[in-house]
């Protein structure tokens, strides 16, 4: 999966959480979950789960604890898949 079609998954996952709509419409693989988007902690586990069932994968808690911004999701979420 490319880098384009990962962020577009990602961006329809994390919408219903978000809370600051201009950072969402700029959504980059810098974007930063709690700081930008201000998606709070129960959300982002919410956000963690929604990823595990749309990729089919296991996220364990290392993985979790580092799943702060876009670019850290794209990595595991790749890194799972390749697994």
């Amino acid at each position: 999966m490319n880098n384009e079609a990962l962020i577009a998954k990602l961006k329809a996952i994390v919408a219903p959480y978000i809370q600051d709509e201009e950072a969402f419409k700029n959504l980059s693989e810098d974007t930063d979950f709690v700081k930008d988007l201000k998606i709070n902690s129960a959300n982002l586990v919410d956000i963690i789960l929604d990823i595990e069932d749309e990729f089919d994968i296991r996220l364990e808690n290392e993985d979790m604890e580092q799943m702060l911004d876009v670019k850290s999701a794209m990595n595991i979420v790749t890194s799972k898949l390749n697994n």
